[in-house]
């Protein structure tokens, strides 16, 4: 029994060591060390009575990455446990590809919420919203569910299914849906011409490769449209990602001045980011589109944008994301995800649990579906419903109408915020030549 507990003491010194060894802490003062060993022993204490008197024979690795990964809970809902399987799962996602239904969650208030569904996902096919609390996975309740947990249960080969409980403000009774898992192959930035001279590029994630994707997706639309007039950057949904992709995307229409700063414990989580001169300068207006489901990374770029006075930022409040955390490697595979510091935009705004603020609020509108034309709609009489109207002599055959230009045009029509945004760009333009002819 003896040998045991020396042996059980030694382990949990050792791993105790190993989670604290890599942030060169300076040596606690023996107050603080007798503490510690007090409740290595009780807990040492316990895991040998454990291996002693359960009813079944327990593992020693699992009861350790148990205890791990509840000390990892108590902590914040970021901060979590990655088994070597949960680790090699996180390298494949952060390289925007993996087999799962495409959802970024989160611990709300102690529920499981999401973030945002990503796009072209089954998530976001299914109509899974931003802020839809997640109460059970396949039937089992995720109240004491770790976040590590919930991501593993919704992950899974592709074809296979999974069944979700969400609750959603707005509606009286818990909704399920039934999907499909898929291979989530991310794509992280989309854009196209919205208006000759006015350009639309999307991020749906900041993970390897997306500031790379961004220069050749903006150089394009600086070919297409000589000049580009304006360019509405869309950050809605995108839950965010790596914090130096952030970092360059900003970079890319800053040319100086701070871009954001982390703050910690030690020194070496206080870091800051600056911006760097460009050589090819993307001078044009910027509208940046946010809702509750910009997260993290995304927070970052609108909130260094909107202190620089660089664009404008248009939406709904965002979700609120502003700790960042450390991917730690361990000895046997396993890593920690650790919440080390809080990041700051410029301007010293702390944007954890409060998100950034849009400088022109507008909330999203719902298309109206065809077949609900509103009374005013109706009563309302078009040159067409006269009697011995004059008929247009050209008809423009479906073939004429360009398909990309028909999808943005839906786009503009289902769309109030993108719409918004074009049209203060366009206004921004006209006043410009107004002010300038006087």
């Amino acid at each position: 029994m003896l040998k045991k507990r020396k042996k059980a003491i030694i382990l949990i010194a050792g791993v105790t060591f190993l989670l604290m060894g890599w942030s060169g802490l300076k040596a606690k003062t023996n107050s603080e060390n007798s503490d510690i060993y007090q409740y290595l022993k009780l807990f040492s204490d316990v895991l040998n009575i454990v291996q002693d008197n359960y009813v079944e024979k327990v593992e020693s690795k699992k009861l350790i990455y148990g205890a791990v990964t509840g000390m990892l809970r108590e902590l914040d809902p970021h901060s979590s446990f990655l088994k070597p399987e949960d680790y090699k799962e996180l390298q494949i996602e952060t390289k925007g590809k993996f087999g799962g239904l495409g959802i970024e969650i989160s611990i709300r208030d102690g529920v499981l919420t999401v973030v945002s569904p990503l796009e072209d996902t089954p998530a976001d096919k299914a109509g899974i919203q931003a802020n839809d609390q997640i109460i059970k996975i396949d039937d089992q309740p995720t109240q004491d569910m770790s976040l590590m947990d919930a991501v593993q249960k919704m992950r899974g080969p592709k074809g296979t299914k999974v069944k979700l409980t969400i609750i959603r403000k707005g509606e009286r009774k818990p909704l399920e849906f039934e999907l499909t898992r898929d291979i989530i192959a991310i794509q992280s930035i989309k854009f196209r011409t919205l208006d000759p001279g006015y350009g639309y590029l999307r991020i749906s994630s900041f993970q390897s490769g997306t500031t790379s994707d961004l220069r050749k997706a903006l150089d394009k639309l600086e070919e297409e449209n000589r000049p580009l007039n304006g360019l509405v950057l869309d950050l809605r949904n995108d839950p965010g990602g790596l914090l130096d992709q952030a970092v360059e995307v900003s970079d890319e229409f800053l040319d100086k001045g701070l871009i954001v700063y982390t703050g910690g414990r030690l020194e070496s989580q206080k870091m800051r980011f600056e911006a760097h001169k460009n050589s090819k300068p993307r001078d044009y207006p910027i509208i940046v589109l946010v809702n509750s489901g910009s997260a993290s990374a995304s927070e970052i770029v609108a909130g260094a944008l909107q202190d620089h006075k660089r664009a404008l930022i248009l939406g709904e409040p965002t979700f609120g994301k502003g700790s960042v955390q450390t991917v730690i490697p361990l000895s046997d595979g396993s890593a920690l995800r650790l919440t080390t510091s809080l990041y700051y935009t410029p301007s010293g705004r702390s944007i954890q649990a409060k998100g950034i603020e849009p400088d022109i609020l507008v909330k999203r509108e719902m298309p109206q579906k065809e077949d609900e034309e509103s009374t005013e709609e109706v009563r309302r009489i078009r040159e067409k419903d006269l009697p011995r109207h004059m008929e247009n002599q050209k008809q423009e055959t479906p073939s004429e109408v360009n398909e990309t230009q028909a999808e943005t045009q839906k786009m503009l029509t289902e769309d109030n915020q993108l719409r918004r945004a074009l049209d203060l760009l366009k206004g921004y333009k006209i006043m410009n030549q107004t002010i300038s002819n006087k």
